[in-house]
């Protein structure tokens, strides 16, 4: 089970943390987390993802502005999203996968791996 939370209102510019909060039956440093977002008439799409040994990998729309950290004591994903943008708007999903290869964060951030557990999203809203 993963559940997000941290989602909200904020203006061009701000900022937001979204945390996403780990099943205890899952071991941070057996399992890759990886944040999506869908905005509305859009296909969801992979943000950052983080390995299991705590590297970190971004899509280029969020290179620069979105951090990705991990408080594997609390269970906790984070994702620190700064200079948010209109285009940033969306559910932010976060998922979870047994770790098995080591391109696996690549692979998910191109679409190219099926998560096998998700959280049931948080919305974020950027509008001024």
């Amino acid at each position: 089970e993963l559940v997000e939370s941290g989602g909200g209102l904020v203006q061009p510019g701000g900022s937001l943390k979204l945390s996403c909060k780990v099943s205890t039956l899952m071991d941070l440093n057996d399992y890759i987390i990886a944040w999506f977002r869908q905005a509305p008439g859009k296909e969801r799409e992979g943000v950052s993802c983080s390995s299991s040994d705590s590297t970190s990998y971004y899509a280029d729309s969020v290179k620069g502005r979105f951090t990705i950290s991990r408080d594997d004591a609390m269970k906790t994903v984070y994702l620190q999203m700064n200079s948010l943008e209109l285009e940033d708007a969306g559910v932010y999903y976060c998922a979870g996968d047994p770790a098995a290869v080591q391109a696996q964060c690549l692979m998910t951030l191109r679409g190219f791996n099926d998560m096998n557990y998700w959280g049931k999203g948080t919305l974020v809203t950027v509008s001024s």
